[in-house]
């Protein structure tokens, strides 16, 4: 595709089938498509060839660019741009300058000017002609009109001796193009390089542990080949091959391409590791929880992927335009050219102002103004730490004004420790915290795993359980030693930390009281959103005592705080908010989030979090850290700008052009480098979101 008008059909030609939404992206060439089983990937493909297109189905985790097109348009238009532009020189040279005409210069300069027309400006002659043999027009069809039309007109000039020449005007304006062309091009390869990055993240091999005849061996493998429960052995300089838990060894792993965090992170034994990350130090075991498309590599390429394919509303009404545009500047020509010389005025100056018409305009502009920025946005993100799943998040930033923090895994680290046990008279603190402990073991809540591991440092035998079942937001019970064990939570709240009670016989027997390290970076977060002009609110199931303590430490007003609210009650919380008029974006990390994330005007999922939370939210922020809330909202917000002065530039662009290149006051020549000019423009400014720092 060249242009916006391109994209406009493509996707026209695809919704046309009965059971397709398609949605097709200019910038990256991508159509994305969901559709009735009955409609096949060939019959997607047949359409888009019955548009004069070609297509190919890519992968769901996304190739990059360079990989699903190896002859790059760039390559392809340098050896032409070069050979056009050494040929165009003594053309505008002879024509411009009189006192170096000599005898017969005409002949000369439509001899040099015709290869710049025909092979110079063959790939948009051809792109015209494709389109016309399916009776649609675009921005080739514009320029290949344009260009022929000075250079037939001229060459009639020259055989039959009279008429003005303008030779000049197809050389020079073809080179422009071409030039804008390979800039573009370029510039568009740019814009994808954050993602090309990411997925090349990804090992091509690993050495994994395989029993050979019933030794152990160290083969390497394809990536392809790894299954789950492979050891992989991780040397100094490699990339771990897979997500998974280190067996054995220690060493630093650098995430930053993944997660934007610039110092490498200690790992030991027990410890979860990304594939992607790259051994700084020592060698390790890894033993393979996910691999393949599971790794959280792989769906943080698909889900950048994803997003830049997708569309944001605002591009709905450049596509809008897009559609209409070529046949609507061919008719202003036309209708110049009529004008012109209804007027009285001469052939030549007629001629003039309607091929600048045709050469002014520039659909592409339109067509990369939002794409180009979500591409280079995006991948920053990506970069960083941010994951946008949908382009339509960009536009719902700007109205943010309160963001609600789960407190367990957000604004704290979620991995509690019991800080205390308080038993009831007579009773045997280890008896307690052993039934308590066996209950908990068949939960996955982080209040659990804090119980079993305080029992089993405590060196306590922890019984099976039976009948066990568990009410979220009041606790669990179970069949222990015969005895029906509930832990549930506490009735009198405690200052210092989550309380739980542990009952059997109708009888509480003991407290268990579990504290939560607030994370070091929370406060500072917090602090950032308050200077935007954000409310922080802090959600959570603990007692009120525990929540405005933990609020006091990272900075939160305690008439912002909501507490002891049940998981079923944290969407209730933010239609509370949404209903007093604010624009509210949530932050969680775990199933209980997944709801209220898919309420909230944006929902924003810690990486470090549940499967269900990730899915649920528009955001993921992939380091766990509350700080990139905000740089989240800032790159969003940033992005959001960007588009809207693309799209400013490339409306008031064409808006202004077209009536001066109509009334005459545009040289064709100056016309074409205004229209290469103008697309190169808008990915450049794009692109200066590379340069989007925390």
């Amino acid at each position: 595709m060249t242009c916006a008008s391109c994209a406009a059909r493509v996707e026209r030609g695809l919704n046309a089938l009965e059971g397709v939404h398609a949605t097709v992206n200019f910038a990256v060439e991508r159509a994305r498509v969901e559709h009735d089983p009955r409609v096949s990937a060939a019959d997607l493909v047949r359409v888009v060839e019955s548009t004069g297109y070609r297509a190919t189905v890519v992968g769901p985790a996304g190739n990059a660019p360079d990989q699903q097109h190896p002859e790059l348009p760039a390559d392809r238009l340098l050896p032409r741009l070069i050979g056009s532009a050494l040929l165009a020189a003594p053309v505008v040279v002879l024509s411009m300058v009189t006192a170096w005409q000599f005898s017969d210069w005409q002949w000369v300069v439509f001899a040099l000017t015709t290869p710049i027309v025909v092979w110079g400006g063959y790939p948009f002659h051809r792109a015209a002609l494709r389109t016309a043999a399916h009776r649609a027009a675009t921005m080739d069809t514009l320029v290949s009109l344009g260009t022929l039309a000075a250079y037939l007109w001229s060459a009639v000039a020259v055989i039959t001796g009279a008429g003005h020449l303008y030779f000049e005007v197809a050389a020079v304006v073809t080179v422009f193009l071409l030039a804008g062309r390979y800039a573009e091009a370029h510039a568009k390869r740019s814009a994808g390089a954050a993602l090309r990055e990411l997925l090349e993240l990804g090992a091509k091999d690993a050495a994994v542990m395989r029993r050979e005849d019933g030794v152990p061996s160290e083969v390497r493998v394809p990536i392809a080949d790894l299954r789950v429960g492979d050891v992989i052995v991780v040397r100094p300089g490699e990339r771990v091959a897979a997500d998974g838990v280190v067996i054995d060894g220690a060493t630093a792993l650098d995430t930053s391409a993944m997660t934007g965090e610039s110092l490498p992170v200690e790992v030991t034994e027990g410890d979860k590791v990304l594939g992607g990350s790259l051994n700084t130090t020592g060698l390790v075991l890894v033993r393979a929880t996910k691999v393949g498309a599971d790794t959280q590599l792989a769906r943080m390429g698909a889900m950048v992927a994803d997003a830049q394919a997708g569309k944001a509303s605002v591009q709905r009404l450049a596509d809008r335009v897009s559609a209409v545009f070529v046949p609507a500047v061919l008719g202003i020509a036309a209708l110049t050219l009529a004008g012109w010389l209804l007027s009285g005025a001469s052939v030549a100056a007629a001629f003039t102002a309607a091929v600048a018409v045709l050469i002014i305009a520039c659909p592409c502009a339109l067509g990369l103004a939002t794409p180009t920025a979500i591409l280079v946005g995006t991948g920053r993100g990506a970069q960083l730490g941010i994951l946008i799943k949908d382009p339509r998040v960009l536009e719902a930033v700007k109205d943010i004004d309160t963001v609600v923090l789960d407190k367990t895994g957000t604004v704290t680290t979620g991995e509690m420790a019991v800080g205390g046990l308080a038993v009831a008279g007579g009773e045997d603190p280890d008896v307690v915290l052993a039934r308590a402990a066996a209950v908990e073991s068949a939960s996955e809540h982080p209040i659990a795993a804090a119980v079993v591991a305080a029992a089993n440092a405590g060196g306590l035998q922890i019984a099976a359980v039976t009948e066990f079942t568990s009410r979220p937001g009041h606790g669990v019970s179970g069949v222990v030693d015969g005895v029906r064990v509930e832990v549930t939570r506490a009735a009198v709240a405690h200052q210092t930390g989550t309380a739980v009670d542990v009952s059997w016989d109708g009888q509480v027997r003991g407290t268990v009281t579990l504290t939560d390290t607030v994370r070091p970076t929370s406060a500072a977060a917090v602090a950032e959103l308050k200077a935007m002009g954000i409310t922080p609110v802090l959600l959570t199931g603990d007692g009120a005592a525990v929540a405005r303590t933990v609020a006091g430490e990272v900075g939160i007003d305690p008439a912002d705080v909501i507490a002891d609210v049940l998981p079923a009650e944290k969407a209730e919380a933010v239609k509370r908010l949404q209903a007093q008029g604010r624009r509210v974006a949530m932050v969680g990390d775990g199933v209980n989030d997944s709801v209220a994330l898919a309420t909230a005007d944006i929902g924003m999922a810690m990486g470090t979090g549940t499967d269900a939370a990730i899915e649920a939210g528009d955001v993921t922020l992939v380091r766990g850290d509350l700080g990139t809330v905000a740089t989240a909202l800032r790159l969003s917000a940033r992005t959001l700008r960007i588009i809207r002065q693309n799209l400013v530039w490339a409306f008031g662009y064409n808006i202004a052009a077209i009536p001066l290149a109509a009334a005459g006051l545009l040289n064709p020549m100056i016309a074409g480098a205004a229209m290469a000019a103008s697309s190169v423009l808008v990915v450049t400014n794009s692109l200066r979101l590379r340069r989007f720092e925390r």
